[in-house]
């Protein structure tokens, strides 16, 4: 396997994490993140911006969330370049990257706080991107082993 394939590979993998863990906890948490109204806001913002209609309803839901896998893998999938080194790190910093992101962007494009105001929901945020970056560590070393 070359090295853009193992890097795409890690990277759907965090992204999977990513959107299993908040799938999962925004059923049975109480205060979880609502990741999933950021990016339908996000994803009918952008139809609005084109000129189009967005789409509604469960395929609103579903263009949303294979809309923040594909984007999240690519991302992700930055922790496999330079061959795998300092993956850990690379993965650490990465997830902290987006979910301090995804704190304050949705309120630039007028989503207001969509992930939740209350500070132990902003932390799940955060530790949930940190989490699928560092599955996605562990996928490309897993991948690059000999």
């Amino acid at each position: 396997m070359n090295n853009t394939a193992k890097s795409l590979g890690s990277g759907l993998m965090g992204a999977l994490a990513l959107n299993i863990l908040n799938e999962t906890a925004r059923r049975f948490v109480p205060g979880a993140p609502r990741l999933d109204v950021v990016g339908k806001k996000g994803l009918a913002t952008a139809f609005q911006k084109a000129g189009a209609t967005p789409p509604q309803g469960e395929n609103l839901y579903w263009g949303a969330l294979v809309g923040d896998v594909v984007s999240n893998a690519l991302y992700y999938g930055l922790v496999g370049t330079g061959q795998g080194k300092n993956a850990w790190q690379k993965g650490a910093i990465l997830g902290l990257a987006s979910g301090l992101t995804t704190l304050v962007v949705p309120r630039l494009f007028g989503a207001g706080d969509a992930v939740g105001r209350k500070p132990q929901t902003k932390a799940m945020t955060v530790a949930w991107y940190v989490a699928g970056g560092l599955v996605a560590a562990l996928a490309i070393r897993a991948l690059s082993k000999k």
